[in-house]
């Protein structure tokens, strides 16, 4: 960001006249450029990157969330620790302090940096025990819900799952993966996590901090990315969770436009908006609102349909005398054909993934 003299000058004059104390950039500064321009206005100068690290520190609720918002503020404040302590000195004594000495600074620095070493080997243990989570789900079919802070995710899980989640309007609400078993109908299922809300000119530190959190993305089978339908610059905020996604390599995940709070837009609106998606965007598209369980069966079908699509189409053979098995073929599996030998009973049907690698493994079935 580039603030020119007569810029800067007419700033200054501004907080004189309306006595501020504290100046609020809407962009990333430098080190140098956050130092400069406290010492021309005498105040205390913030950016875009601080503020949103202050907001997630005041969200953070679990451990694994706050040693992230830690560490993407220690990370933050490392290059800016001289002008940092030069700001305590002015509270504490007045302007024209004197900031610390070089030994007090590199001690801190040395600080910080070890502070942030354990962070980083805490969080790196936590990711270890998410990953043994995610694989013992590999079996299930996984969405993981994605979209811009605000858009109602948290909204939507609580009700497609029938959970209690915490749900407040306001941002960032959600800072913690939560994970919910979630009934599509016709005997399917599906888990489906919510995570982090995007934002535009999201700091990258906390992209990195965040970053075992939001792998939930990566391995999941497809992204709900969830648009709150009465913002009128949802584009805009659609291609800034594009641009975060493929900065974590998901440009070309699969994934379904979720269009959520249609009850706040008039009917005429959402059938324009709904010809607007059919000329820009092959992607997928529904719309729902998290208030009302009527819309949400668009939804729960085509998950439903994403289901299906994994199960696989076998002929499984089991003996007449094992009525157990066949029970459970018939609770777990969608039945296609059935014919009844002597010894066996012949059974074409789809099959979860998971279940199918129960029957290859069981005495007395055969599965062409």
């Amino acid at each position: 960001m580039y603030l020119g003299e007569g810029k800067a000058a007419e700033l200054k004059r501004l907080v004189s006249d309306w006595e501020g104390d504290l100046v609020i950039f809407d962009e990333e500064l430098t080190p140098a450029q956050g130092k400069n321009l406290e010492d021309l206005l005498g105040v205390r100068v913030m950016d875009r990157s601080e503020l949103i690290l202050d907001i997630f520190a005041t969200r953070a609720r679990s451990s694994e969330a706050r040693m992230q918002v830690e560490l993407a503020q220690l990370e933050y404040l490392l290059p800016r620790l001289r002008r940092m302590w030069i700001h305590l000195s002015r509270i504490r004594g007045g302007i024209g302090l004197r900031g610390p000495g070089e030994t007090q600074l590199e001690t801190d620095r040395r600080l910080i940096r070890k502070r942030i070493a354990v962070l980083k080997s805490k969080l790196r243990q936590v990711a270890k025990a998410r990953e043994v989570q995610r694989q013992q789900r590999e079996e299930s079919f996984r969405a993981v819900l994605v979209g811009y802070t605000n858009a109602g995710k948290s909204s939507l899980l609580s009700a497609l799952s029938g959970s209690d989640l915490f749900v407040e309007d306001r941002l960032f609400t959600t800072l913690d993966s939560v994970t919910r078993g979630v009934n599509l109908g016709q005997g399917y299922q599906a888990l489906i996590t919510d995570t982090v809300g995007f934002i535009r000119k999201l700091p990258h530190h906390l992209v990195a901090s965040f970053h075992s959190t939001l792998e939930e993305a990566r391995e999941a089978d497809v992204l709900l990315h969830v648009i709150d339908a009465s913002r009128k610059d949802w584009e805009a905020q659609h291609d800034v969770v594009m641009g975060v996604l493929s900065e974590l390599g998901l440009a070309d995940a699969r994934e379904i436009l979720v269009f959520n709070k249609v009850d706040l837009i008039t009917h005429a609106e959402e059938e324009a908006l709904r010809r607007r998606i059919r000329a820009i965007e092959p992607t997928p598209a529904v719309f729902v609102s998290a208030r009302d369980e009527r819309t949400l069966g668009s939804l729960r079908e085509t998950l439903g349909a994403r289901v299906r699509a994994r199960w696989v189409e076998v002929v499984v053979h089991i003996p007449v005398s094992d009525g157990r098995m066949i029970s459970a073929l018939y609770r777990e599996a969608e039945i296609l054909e059935r014919v009844d030998n002597n010894m066996t009973v012949s059974v074409t049907a789809r099959i979860p993934p998971a279940f199918l690698g129960r029957l290859q493994g069981y005495p007395g079935v055969r599965v062409e």
